[in-house]
């Protein structure tokens, strides 16, 4: 039949342009990415508070609460990695009136610089009236350093003395404002902004208070508004908070979104009724805030970090752990943070991650090129540590594990012994070797940052001296011993990551 006879003769032009169809579609949608390396939380076990969590250039970057006055960072191309990564100091202040208490520190990249931004108090003084807003500005685009002090961030009418914790950058409009939780004429803990006329300077030394812990699910132990946290998509702003006294196991997350024009009026934010992200029993989760957010490598999911306790009674010390998940959107476009994920868990990583999790690391000095080394990998006590060519050897390879009070312990691979300082002796070229772990200031060691690339002054928690190779040596076996800081490449140190 005729009509039969034509459907057969175009079916092939039909097929044709079918295929060429899915061919475009497949061209201009790319498949999504495999997920990225299996991870367990928590990703930092100590000192674990006020997490705030980057993904910038391969690598992501965790910054945490630390009680003191200093400030690390960890850094590691998977997310599981940022659980064994080295803590490296990258600040650390002797200024009386911000050294000590240390609390939420953020990393934000304007304008070319990283900004951190974090409260601390003044040393000598009762905890915690003294807490202010501080930033610094990093001299280039590392996130790791270094940074310069660029002054205090705070206001004429916050109570006592300008108190100011937990800050934040918010962009709306085109323009930069400050968010943070403070007390204004007598009111309860709350949020309040200010705008900014760059990322370390307010435009207005005068805050207003954009949401007050009103509801019964903010006041649990105390009425509490903190731990501000923008969150951008699809032109709209929403803002989480942390609600309720950190000490209590009913510390949770709240929302706001700005539904007006001008983010500093209180009219134009709209608050959530009901929790977004709270405590779960039957995960033994307790006590879930103050948040950050992070994308996936490839840009294509959205991922939560916080900090959390595992009983109910933790508190709000350092027995907070970070913890990570991904969570997804609702059809009514405001985020879906789902249910704190039980400690132990394994959940499949950011997707786009293509690095191997480091297990453990290398430190090639920046003068030589070659790495610190046990001779022989001998695993006898006192067995020299020297340089020698990096070879891939475990005796060259070094798990450098957090102590929860900002020093590190250098444990080698293959011997399973510690860098340690010869009878913990102070003097200049006293030797460096290994040891069983005895737990004493001689085996213990902060890791300062020093120059962009990773490299490090390896600095004894004992003796403040540092690692450095005997004379400036480059020969294999060249002695490792410590000596004063000196700044010169044979005391710098590249940490490498390897599996």
């Amino acid at each position: 039949m005729p009509r039969t006879h034509h459907g057969k003769r175009h079916r092939p032009l039909l097929v044709c342009v079918l295929a060429l169809l899915l061919a475009l579609v497949s061209a201009t949608q790319p498949a999504s990415a495999a997920d990225g390396r299996p991870y367990t939380n928590p990703l930092k076990s100590s000192k674990g508070a006020d997490p705030w969590l980057e993904y910038y250039d391969g690598n992501y970057y965790l910054v945490t609460t630390t009680f003191t006055g200093i400030l690390g960072i960890r850094k590691s191309p998977t997310l599981a990695g940022l659980a064994t990564a080295p803590n490296v100091q990258v600040w650390s202040d002797t200024t009386s009136t911000r050294n000590t208490n240390i609390w939420a520190p953020e990393l934000h990249f304007l304008d070319g610089h990283w900004y951190l931004y974090y409260s601390a108090g003044q040393s000598g003084v009762a905890c915690c009236d003294s807490q202010r807003t501080h930033v610094l500005e990093s001299s280039g685009t590392d996130p790791m350093g270094a940074y310069t002090y660029k002054g205090s961030l705070t206001g004429s009418n916050l109570t006592p003395g300008g108190w100011l914790i937990d800050a934040t950058v918010l962009k709306a409009n085109g323009k930069l404002y400050l968010v943070g939780s403070g007390f204004i004429n007598g009111s309860t803990q709350s949020l309040v902004i200010a705008p900014m006329s760059n990322p370390y300077t307010l435009a207005s030394n005068t805050f207003s208070i954009i949401s007050s812990p009103t509801l019964d699910w903010e006041r649990s132990g105390s009425p509490v508004n903190e731990g501000p946290e923008p969150l951008y998509r699809n032109g709209r702003t929403f803002l989480t908070y942390s609600a309720s006294f950190c000490g209590t196991a009913d510390y949770k997350l709240g929302q706001l979104e700005l539904t007006g024009s001008d983010p500093l009026d209180p009219a134009s934010w709209t608050k959530k009724q009901t929790p977004v992200f709270q405590r779960s029993d039957a995960n033994g989760v307790y006590g879930p805030g103050h948040n950050g957010f992070f994308t996936s490598p490839d840009g294509t999911e959205n991922w939560i970090v916080y900090h959390a306790n595992s009983a109910s009674n933790g508190g709000c010390g350092n027995g907070r752990t970070t913890r990570a998940q991904k969570f997804t959107w609702n059809a009514d476009g405001t985020p879906n943070f789902g249910t704190p994920v039980a400690l132990g868990t394994t959940l499949p990583g950011p997707s786009g991650e293509t690095a191997a999790t480091p297990t453990s690391y290398t430190l090639v000095n920046r003068n030589s090129g070659k790495c610190l080394d046990v001779n022989g990998g001998g695993t006898a006590d006192g067995t020299n540590i020297f340089q020698w060519t990096c070879n891939g050897g475990t005796n060259q390879k070094w798990k450098v594990e957090d102590l929860g009070d900002d020093t590190n312990r250098l444990v080698n691979v293959a011997t399973g012994k510690v860098m340690d300082v010869a009878d913990c002796s102070a003097a200049d070229g006293a030797d460096i070797r290994q040891w069983s772990w005895l737990n004493n200031k001689c085996q213990r060691y902060r890791l300062v940052f020093t120059a962009s690339g990773d490299y490090v002054r390896i600095v004894n928690e004992s003796t403040g001296k540092v690692a450095d190779v005997a004379d400036c040596g480059t020969a294999n076996g060249s002695d490792v011993r410590q000596w004063s800081w000196l700044n010169n490449n044979c005391q710098q140190w590249r940490l490498v990551p390897t599996t």
